[in-house]
This record gives C-alpha cells, sequence and structure tokens, in this order.
C-alpha cells in the first residue's frame, strides 16, 4: 500500500493531522532509535553523529546498498511512499528526520501521527515547490530575484512577451523536483522560454531573471524546538555546471553587514516556519551589494559539510540535538576551512577508468578525506568531499589548490 502523493504544491500551511507528533516533553536520551528518511550520503553523516552520540538509527530506503543503510543499526528498504515500511519506522522511532527535501510530504504527516518529525511535513512541502518557496521568503521579508511563475502550457499561453521580457535574459526552472542544476534551462527570449517549456514537458515552472552576481554564499541555520536557534559562520560556494565544487568558510568577500543580513534573514526564516532541525538558506550577492536569497534546504547541506572538521559541532551532530531535545552545540568554527566536492568525474581519464591518487591527498597536511561508499563512479555524481582546514585561511586556500591539481578536479575558482 502507498500513502497518496497529491499534497498540494501551495501546502504552507499544515494540512489536518500534518503536525500531530509534537516535540518529546523530555530530550531523548542516548539509547533510544532515531529515523531517517533516505540513505544517502547525508543520511550516512547523520548515522555517525548519531551513533557517535549513543543513539540508534534506523534509515528507511529502497536501495539495498544505500550508503546511509550499509551503516545504519536498521535498515528498512522500502520505498518512501510505502505504508507498511514507515509504519515500521515510526513504530521504532520516537523522532524522525529527512535527508533530502523530495520526499513526499505525504509521509512525513503519516510519520507525524506517532513520532516527532523535524522538519516538519510543512517545512519540507514549502522547500519542495519553488514557487510557493519564494512565495514564502517574500512574506518572510527576504528578497529574492524577479520572476514569473508558468503552471501550465495554458497559462504560458496567456502571457504576452512583455511580460516575459520583464524577466529575461532568465532561467526557466521546473517547480519541484530540481536539484544540482537538474531541471534549469537558460532563456534569453520568450520564444526560447516556450520552447523550453515544451522540452520540460509543460509542468509548472518558474522564470527567473538572471542577476549580475558577485558571489554566492549559504546561512546554516539549527533551530530546536524551544524556539532557539544558533547560526554557523556564512560559506562562500563556488558551483560548477550546476553542482557544488567548492565551499570557503568564512567567507572571504562577504563584509560584515552581509554576513549579519544573511545570519538574521535564515533566522527569521526558521523562525517564520517553526522549523527544528538544520536548515540552510542559499543566497545571490549582487554587484551591487545586494542579497538576494536563492533557494533553501531544509536538512543539512553541502556546503555545511566543512562543519564535521572544523566546527566545535557539526551540521548532523546538530540535527540530532534538535530533533531530541538536546541542547544545540557550539557553532564556533576553530580552523579556516576549504571544501571540495569529489565527483565521479575524477575516476575517469580520458574515458578510461583511474584510481584517484588518495595517498597523495591525504599525505597533505589540512585534508581530510570522506567518501561515501557508493558503488558505482559516474560522472557528475556526488563520491565524497575532501575539507582542507588549516591555521589560517591562506594556508586552506593552499592545500585546497593543491588537492585540486592532484584530483584533476575542474571548475572556475
Amino acid at each position: 500500500m502507498s500513502v497518496s502523493l497529491s499534497t498540494p504544491a501551495s501546502i504552507v500551511t499544515p494540512a489536518p493531522g500534518a503536525e500531530r507528533g509534537s516535540a518529546p516533553a523530555a530530550p531523548l536520551l542516548p539509547g533510544a532509535w532515531l529515523g531517517m528518511l533516505g540513505g544517502g550520503q547525508l543520511g550516512r553523516m547523520f548515522c555517525f553523529a548519531a551513533q557517535a552520540m549513543g543513539y540508534r538509527v534506523a534509515v528507511l530506503d529502497p536501495d539495498p546498498s544505500s550508503p546511509a543503510g550499509t551503516v545504519a543499526d536498521r535498515h528498512i528498504r522500502a520505498a518512501y511512499d510505502d505504508e507498511s515500511g514507515l509504519t515500521e519506522l515510526s513504530r521504532l522511532c520516537a523522532a524522525i528526520s529527512t535527508e533530502f527535501e523530495n520526499v513526499p510530504a505525504a509521509s512525513l504527516e503519516l510519520l507525524a501521527h506517532s513520532s516527532f518529525v523535524a522538519p516538519s511535513a510543512r517545512c519540507v512541502a514549502i522547500a519542495q515547490d519553488r514557487a510557493v518557496e519564494k512565495q514564502f521568503l517574500v512574506e518572510c521579508g527576504v528578497p529574492v530575484a524577479p520572476h514569473v511563475v508558468i503552471e501550465s502550457s495554458a497559462a504560458l499561453a496567456a502571457l504576452d512577451d512583455a511580460t516575459l521580457d520583464t524577466v529575461l535574459p532568465g532561467i526557466l526552472k521546473t517547480a519541484r523536483l530540481g536539484y544540482d542544476g537538474k531541471g534549469q534551462i537558460r532563456v534569453a527570449n520568450a520564444n526560447e522560454v516556450r520552447l523550453a517549456h515544451a522540452e520540460m514537458g509543460g509542468v509548472a515552472c518558474v522564470l527567473e531573471k538572471r542577476l549580475a552576481l558577485a558571489y554566492e554564499v549559504s546561512a546554516l541555520v539549527a533551530r530546536g524546538a524551544d524556539g532557539r536557534s544558533a547560526v554557523y559562520p556564512l560559506a562562500e560556494n563556488v558551483h560548477h555546471h550546476g553542482i557544488l565544487a567548492e565551499t570557503t568558510v568564512p567567507s572571504p568577500r562577504a563584509s560584515a553587514a552581509i554576513v549579519a543580513q544573511a545570519q538574521s534573514a535564515a533566522q527569521a526564516i526558521a523562525a517564520q516556519m517553526h522549523y527544528v532541525g538544520v536548515l540552510c538558506v542559499e543566497f545571490f550577492v549582487l554587484e551591487d551589494g545586494t542579497l538576494v536569497a536563492n533557494e533553501m534546504a531544509p536538512r543539512p547541506h553541502n556546503s555545511g559539510h566543512y562543519t564535521i572538521d572544523a566546527c566545535a559541532t557539526s551540521q548532523f551532530e546538530q540535527q540530532v540535538r534538535a530533533m531530541t531535545g538536546l541542547p544545540l552545540g557550539d557553532t564556533r568554527q576553530h580552523s579556516p576551512a576549504v571544501m571540495l566536492n569529489v565527483l565521479g568525474d575524477i575516476w575517469f581519464q580520458n574515458d578510461v577508468p583511474v584510481t584517484p591518487p588518495w595517498h597523495d591527498v591525504v599525505a597533505l597536511p589540512p585534508a581530510r578525506l570522506h567518501l561515501y561508499a557508493k558503488e558505482e563512479a559516474r560522472r557528475g555524481r556526488k563520491m565524497g568531499h575532501i575539507t582542507l582546514a588549516a591555521a589560517t585561511p591562506e594556508a586552506a586556500r593552499e592545500a585546497a589548490r593543491e588537492c585540486q591539481r592532484l584530483l584533476r578536479i575542474e571548475f572556475d575558482a
């Protein structure tokens, strides 16, 4: 039996019963079972953090060799909308989280009938739909890029060229199920918008104006059920082909005013949603210094992986603390850091499979290697990350450049 997947795209308030699972009256102490919906690398690192603190973790994921499932204390092999699997997870675990935002919000609603779900179905539903997300950000008082929502082919046909021209040149993005640059097409004029929309199957989309970007940053915030929150240092990100390639923390270009504005906005967004857990909000910093929100991720984030090696409390331990009702941990960064994503491309040289020179990489004193135990390397697939944590920002950047050279990682830094 499957859970209905007909969660409306416009959900911005809890559906009936969506948040019945309230936060535990007392903290869930080590020894308790925690649940994770999703078996990818984020779930794997959550397992490590929770198990180190003495918790046991059950992961629900259909893949028998999922990175998180292979290290969890129990792996429930079921689809994310499988009612029997979800029931088993909720009966075992007092608190449950998710490692990716495309999990069915209806599944989170079902789990919330008997377990504390953090983040809630409402929070995840907002982040699942770009149009709803942008509306919500605006309601929070956070600026977003000029955009037009295109709900269908008929809706697009009703828009004249003059309306489309107000957000062109732009990027046409599917409203749902887009990540790592997927579901996006650059468009320069109204005709290209119509062709691109047809190529996307006429699904609901957001046409977003391309802005003059100086750089990109992300604000990571943790919030407990008691309303207390803690922010991490602002991270500066470089993307390559829509995938995060490098994160530098603290941001070398963000002024104190930008840091404060981004962190304050992230905390305000989390508070407005009554969010519990770790939330990442990505921002564009424009050439004129304006800060514009891009999107948010209701979970630990790729740009926060550096916290494992460079902060007093990692983002994954912070997620455990938030969902169990423990006090939030110290977000202090003790070492400047650069994080490099490791994609499957480096396992190939001129289309010939090769073994990356890990012995040379780990010989770099600042290097901390994290591989995700994925069975097959594919181009564009996230296989791991390397954090270069050093005494100074300059030393971290120098080590990152050497690591990049050793692994033949190419991107525009």
